[in-house]
């Protein structure tokens, strides 16, 4: 038997080793950690295009992980561009091993709830432990040079 726990704490798996060892269970346990640390934060924000690195620092600083679409719209204008290489990064990142299969997307749209037919999205959110990780990710591309790293500002 194998068993993959993805973005689980170790006490969870040890229990259940733990668990699986009392039923004479032969198992290998392999954790995966899908947590947003501030290095893969850091890899993220820097490959973003410059539209999409705006707009996530507005989700993150100006929103405080929750800006509405129209705030976003009224400095960026259309938001189909940075939306798209948002997206991108994730499977792009997972491509290059910069982070795990599974990872959660760290910007999501938020739609309107009283038309959830329409898909026109209101706001963008993080999660609330994902901002100080972002935050702090950006504090370190603010201390570093331009071009110091790979792919710096690459457009999609």
């Amino acid at each position: 038997m194998k068993i993959t726990i993805e973005g689980a704490d170790e006490a969870f798996a040890e229990k259940l080793v733990a668990l699986a060892a009392a039923h004479a269970a032969e198992l290998t346990i392999s954790t995966i950690n899908t947590t947003w640390t501030v290095d893969r934060a850091e890899r993220y924000l820097r490959n973003l295009t410059t539209s999409a690195r705006r707009f996530a620092e507005m989700v993150i600083v100006e929103g405080d992980g929750y800006i509405d679409a129209d705030q976003l719209r009224s400095v960026l204008g259309k938001l189909n561009g940075p939306t798209v290489a948002l997206s991108r990064a994730i499977p792009r990142g997972v491509r290059e091993g910069w982070w795990p299969e599974g990872i959660s997307t760290p910007i999501r749209p938020v739609w309107d709830p009283d038309n959830p037919s329409w898909h026109k999205n209101i706001a963008y959110e993080m999660s609330r432990e994902n901002v100080p990780v972002f935050r702090e990710a950006l504090v370190r591309i603010a201390r570093t040079k331009p071009g110091s790293h790979d792919n710096q500002d690459q457009e999609n």
